[in-house]
């Protein structure tokens, strides 16, 4: 089963991708630099728990302070959430996805570059 984090929880598994371990108070602190406002450490420590209990994260608990690391990797939950985008927005279509994608915002040169030459690697295969 595909467990789809919330935008919330993606926000924190964002930050356990890029850091690796963190405790709730590392997330917490990391999640209030991003807004405006500071973030409750309730609010952060309470979305921890549902993501363990989710199997979104896993927690150590071996010494007083409660260590957080993901359990799922970035590139399948990202391909999971496209994969659903794919489906439910785009009628299936990843054509459509990647003209959609590239109307909207402006590429690179070199990322053009990328893309072409990803196209025809598909294409000889």
């Amino acid at each position: 089963m595909k467990v789809k984090p919330t935008n919330s929880e993606l926000e924190i598994l964002t930050i356990l991708w890029k850091k690796g371990e963190c405790t709730v108070r590392d997330v917490n602190e990391e999640l209030s630099e991003g807004k405006e406002g500071e973030v409750g450490y309730t609010t952060t420590l309470k979305l921890m728990q549902i993501m363990h209990e989710k199997g979104l994260v896993e927690r150590d608990t071996s010494s007083r302070t409660h260590v957080y690391k993901a359990l799922v990797s970035q590139s399948k939950t990202s391909q999971n959430l496209l994969d659903t985008m794919i489906d439910t927005v785009f009628n299936g279509s990843a054509a459509q996805l990647v003209m959609q994608a590239l109307s909207n915002k402006k590429s690179s040169r070199e990322e053009i570059e990328m893309i072409k030459k990803y196209i025809d690697e598909l294409e000889k295969k």
